[in-house]
């Protein structure tokens, strides 16, 4: 499954320089040069991460920023603020105001690449391959394999990456409409009942001698794994 990013910068040419990076690279990249637009974005589809200029039209880059670590489903979510303003007070708001990495232009697209490379092996591990686990749930990206308590679990494709989603992304709540862009694809024509078929599916699986179920729904919102 690649990354998915989301590049916030007005200046057109960068704009376009970082999509081309970041693609080639194997990205699923969007762009907007708005502030307003990109908290939508990101409310509407949550990226694996942001590149976030400081100064946007309408919304600038900090109060963004400000407004994704206040929401709970974006609290997480890695950011990199990109700006001109090199002094140093500068660079200490944008961390304290949430900001995961700093990077002052001019700046190498390989730098900028690298650092987000670097964010997502902490936020999403299983981009490098690594092992998942909650609780009793390990699931392997590379083997394609899941077991609870040691022990193999059948599980079909679409149930795999369900699962994969809500492991890389534990606490968090999805509604049916975020969970089909996220494992159908963007502009896939899936009835959202489908998603509740799958869930079933999927706790049918993983919820051996389970007392209440791994996957948990929230009641006019969606569903979400917690971490415990």
């Amino acid at each position: 499954m690649a990354a998915s990013i989301l590049i916030v910068e007005d200046d057109l040419a960068l704009c376009e320089l970082l999509e081309w990076n970041f693609k080639t690279e194997g990205y699923e990249v969007r762009t907007t040069g708005d502030g307003e637009e990109a908290l939508l974005m990101v409310r509407e589809n949550l990226p694996d991460a942001v590149i976030l200029d400081w100064m946007i039209e309408n919304v600038p880059g900090i109060e963004v920023c400000r407004q994704l670590r206040r929401d709970k489903a974006s609290a997480k979510l890695p950011i990199i603020m990109l700006t001109a303003r090199g002094e140093e007070e500068d660079r200490i708001r944008g961390l304290k105001t949430g900001a995961d990495d700093y990077v002052t232009k001019p700046f190498s697209p390989r730098e900028l690449l690298a650092r987000v490379e670097a964010l997502l092996r902490r936020s999403r591990p299983a981009l490098t391959g690594e092992v998942l686990k909650i609780g009793e749930v390990e699931l392997d990206p590379v083997a394609h394999r899941v077991r609870r308590k040691g022990e193999s679990l059948h599980i079909g494709p679409t149930e795999f990456r369900l699962l994969r989603h809500f492991m890389e992304r534990p606490g968090q709540v999805f509604s049916r409409q975020q969970l089909i862009d996220a494992v159908w694809g963007l502009n896939s024509e899936i009835d959202e009942r489908t998603v509740d078929v799958h869930i079933r599916r999927l706790r049918q699986v993983i919820d051996i001698d389970s007392k209440s179920s791994l996957i948990r729904t929230v009641r006019a919102a969606g569903y979400s794994m917690d971490a415990d």
